[in-house]
């Protein structure tokens, strides 16, 4: 499997590099404290730390190294990224921090044809690793694209949406 510090480190650079610097878009929920368009303070997003989901947090003056904190501490450990094999464990820690922890276990159930409870169990990570890693990793893309484009918000994000999973796809090959 590797080393399980440059795994983490490997999902750790992609993400950063996909959610960059700070952002405080208006008309993404995500930037907002409340979690919808105007509701609560527009604090924006950093290193794809949302007002959202950390709405006590000054987001526009976190560092790097708070960042790397966080997605280890409330992502990769949840996700128990070292119990995944690469890219599987890449893929979802990329969909947990796009989109949320549930949803990124919901679309690896998904892709296992398993119950969609979004918990990550014992029979969950089984399965996960007695399947063929790469092509377990292309069905969770694909169930994430399907869900993105479902979403009202598609038409403004739907493209950098697109290109991120592109860029992942790209990234699982690797």
């Amino acid at each position: 499997m590797g080393n399980l510090v440059d795994n983490f480190a490997r999902c750790f650079a992609f993400t950063l590099s996909e959610e960059g610097g700070f952002t405080n878009n208006a008309t993404d929920p995500g930037n907002w404290t409340g979690g919808v368009v105007g509701h609560g303070v527009l604090r924006g997003t950093k290193y794809g730390i949302s007002a959202a989901a950390y709405p006590g947090l000054d987001i526009e003056n976190i560092s790097e190294q708070d960042a790397e904190d966080i997605y280890r501490r409330d992502y990769y450990a949840p996700l128990q990224g070292d119990a995944l094999k690469l890219p599987v464990g890449l893929v979802l820690f990329d969909g947990a921090v796009n989109a949320g922890l549930r949803r990124a276990v919901v679309w690896l159930q998904q892709a296992l044809n398993q119950t969609a409870d979004g918990v990550l169990g014992s029979k969950t990570l089984e399965a996960a690793g007695a399947a063929d890693p790469l092509v377990l990793a292309r069905e969770i893309l694909a169930r994430r694209i399907d869900f993105y484009a479902r979403l009202p918000t598609w038409p403004n994000f739907g493209l950098g949406w697109s290109r991120r999973v592109i860029a992942l796809a790209g990234e699982i090959l690797r």
